[in-house]
């Protein structure tokens, strides 16, 4: 039988794919820790627990319109008046299962084949993969450590032409872990502001896991609001990405136009899922302070841990919880005869030599980098910091 060449083309999730690894390497037996994945490792919260639990004993459990709860709509578009100034209505946001999801839908919903995506690098694997699914075409604006992973505006706007569709980035971003200040946000308002046929993807499912303040949104900006569909959910900040529930809100078409292709694919997200989110987007965003406060003081033990290995640059980011150290000093090295030519190559051998599993920067358009969660236990952290050291001092 013959697969399909989009599924054939589709590469698989590197973060998945090394957190398959990990996991195979442990069920021998080996003593790895995995700093792969992008999930907190703190336990949902008691308060949103109890109203997935009061659903369920409420049977709270039919079908659900497409778009999510009335009342789940409405709690998130007063977040976003509460929490960002921005003004929504409730037929404005669509509940899907997982920003994945969301994500999804706005491509299939906004590209025809050849349209072109621009993808600010580093990027989420995922963008990506997507964008080739539904047949756009992602071209790629790089960055790097010393422009702390910022795109450089200029070279956003030579690449902008009449086949530009989308723009996608995110902020907090993984898997830098860059925040866009509002300095930084106004001049891609400002470029893309002229091109009123382009939609900007601001993807901020890190809303929360700030480090130094006040979440910014390029969608403040009335002269791109209505080109501006923000996508977010509740897997990062509140520590539920089992209950796969993500949205959006965006102008009144283009959710129009994700209703319309989700009730063919998904339909509603779950119903216990929503009763447990309309819960945590109720609630003060300072209930979930404490994970913010115990990320923060996890970075600074990675990023001093990391840049006290000869080779390894670290920059110090504001946000999420990665961290995406420039590694190319290593390319060239070997050990054992085995020459490292890439990070992909670099985070294997991380992997068998020091029982440590990180992801390649190659997945996520940044080929001189890896990117290393810091969502596990400080003394978890410490441990995979001195064996990564270790693993590097072995090259030559």
């Amino acid at each position: 039988m013959n697969i399909a060449q989009r599924i054939q083309s589709m590469e698989p999730s590197a973060t998945l794919e090394m957190a398959k690894k990990s996991r195979e390497l442990k069920s021998q037996g080996l003593d790895i820790i995995s700093l792969s994945l992008g999930e907190p490792d703190f336990d949902t919260p008691e308060y949103i627990k109890n109203a997935g639990i009061n659903a369920i004993v409420n049977n709270i459990t039919k079908y659900p319109p497409v778009a999510g709860f009335m009342e789940l709509r409405e709690a998130i578009s007063t977040k976003f008046k509460r929490d960002n100034n921005l003004d929504y209505k409730p037929s404005q946001v669509v509940v899907s299962t997982g920003a994945k999801q969301s994500l999804a839908n706005i491509f299939l919903s906004v590209l025809d084949e050849g349209d072109e995506v621009i993808i600010f690098a580093p990027y989420w694997v995922t963008y990506y993969e997507q964008i080739k699914l539904a047949q756009g075409v992602p071209v790629v604006l790089q960055s790097d450590i010393s422009s702390d992973y910022k795109i450089n505006p200029e070279e956003l706007k030579k690449a902008i032409n009449e086949k530009t569709k989308l723009i996608i980035f995110s902020s907090p971003c993984n898997p830098s872990g860059t925040v866009f200040s509002k300095e930084n946000l106004s001049e891609i308002a400002n470029i893309v502001k002229d091109h009123p046929e382009v939609v900007i993807i601001s993807d901020e499912i890190y809303e929360l896991i700030n480090f130094e303040g006040k979440h910014e949104s390029i969608a403040q900006f009335d002269s791109v609001k209505e080109q501006t569909v923000i996508v977010n959910g509740v897997s990062k900040g509140f520590a539920m990405t089992g209950w796969r529930l993500g949205y959006i809100a965006a102008p009144q078409w283009l959710a129009d136009a994700c209703i319309k292709a989700q009730g063919q694919i998904t339909s509603g997200t779950s119903t216990v899922s929503q009763m447990a989110a309309i819960e945590a987007l109720s609630q003060s965003p300072s209930k979930v302070d404490y994970m913010v406060k115990e990320f923060k003081e996890r970075k600074e033990i990675v990023v001093a841990g990391l840049n006290a290995i000869d080779g390894v640059i670290c920059n110090n980011p504001t946000g999420a919880f990665y961290v995406f150290p420039d590694v190319s000093a290593f390319f060239g090295k070997s050990y054992e005869g085995k020459a490292i030519n890439n990070a992909s190559e670099l985070a294997l051998f991380v992997l068998e030599q020091g029982k440590v599993s990180i992801v390649t920067g190659d997945a996520f358009g940044t080929p001189t980098t890896i990117r290393i969660s810091y969502a596990a236990s400080k003394e978890s952290l410490i441990e995979a910091i001195k064996r990564i050291k270790e693993a590097l001092s072995l090259l030559k």
